[in-house]
């Protein structure tokens, strides 16, 4: 569980098994139904139960991206972009806003929030619960904030023929 930040020269190629992009409205409802839609999509890619380990840390990663992405992020009237992908060995999110300028601290940079302070923990959060997460900045008008849980790998290879028993009797050698 680390921060990467890679360029496109060090980030490996996405072969996604599935991809879905959907754009929401940039306030709290928005958040809210881009966290319920991850979930959901989770759950429907890797027929994991909606309760299992992975997909609470997808709620929790979303959730955390999304209202960041709402309150930090956004500029009036503009949306936030979610893209769910399926790779082979993880489930990786993006949230992309339109505030490039407003960078990503290191969760180690933060240091521990304060006690009696009610926010902050968002990052810290994502630190422990995604396996992978960073920040990049594609152009001057967007910043997409990525994170990857890792789910069961798929088995992507076709269904193995089925191997028929043979019956033979101890001691007898079966010539062919």
């Amino acid at each position: 569980m680390t921060y990467h930040q890679l360029t496109d020269e060090a980030r490996p190629p996405l072969t996604p098994v599935r991809q879905l992009t959907l754009r929401f409205s940039g306030t709290r409802r928005g958040a809210r139904l881009a966290r319920r839609l991850a979930v959901q999509q989770f759950t429907e890619w890797t027929g994991l139960p909606y309760d299992s380990d992975p997909a609470r840390a997808v709620a929790l990663v979303t959730a955390e991206l999304a209202s960041n992405a709402v309150r930090h992020g956004s500029l009036p009237g503009r949306d936030f972009r979610l893209t769910l992908l399926l790779l082979p060995d993880c489930f990786r999110l993006e949230v992309t806003d339109t505030r490039p300028e407003r960078r990503l601290p290191r969760p180690t940079d933060l240091g521990p929030p304060a006690v009696d302070v009610s926010s902050g923990r968002g990052l810290l959060l994502v630190e422990a619960y995604a396996d992978r997460w960073g920040c990049d900045v594609p152009d001057g008008y967007t910043k997409t904030v990525w994170a990857e849980v890792r789910h069961q790998p798929l088995n992507l290879s076709p269904c193995p023929r089925p191997v028929h028993a043979r019956t033979e009797a101890v001691g007898q050698v079966r010539e062919t």
